[in-house]
């Protein structure tokens, strides 16, 4: 599904007593850069809930015919 947190809300998807969803993880890349052609950084987040959420810098790569995690690491965590 294609949705923003608050988009989530409004659809009854986000339980507020938990502080998080009910089904799934929300995804969110940000801050795209590409490098050369085949490179791409980019900074993430993988949200479920406020207390499981996590922040990640990370460069892929287009290698054989697929993209593959060239370099990654974590930037925050919840």
């Amino acid at each position: 599904m294609d949705a923003s947190l608050d988009q989530l809300k409004e659809r009854g998807l986000y339980n507020e007593e938990e502080m998080g969803l009910e089904e799934g993880v929300l995804l969110r890349i940000e801050n795209m850069k590409y490098k050369l052609l085949n490179n791409v950084y980019f900074e993430g987040s993988k949200y479920r809930s406020a207390k499981g959420a996590i922040g990640v810098e990370s460069t892929i790569h287009f290698k054989e015919g697929k993209w593959q995690v060239k370099e990654s690491k974590e930037t925050w965590i919840s």
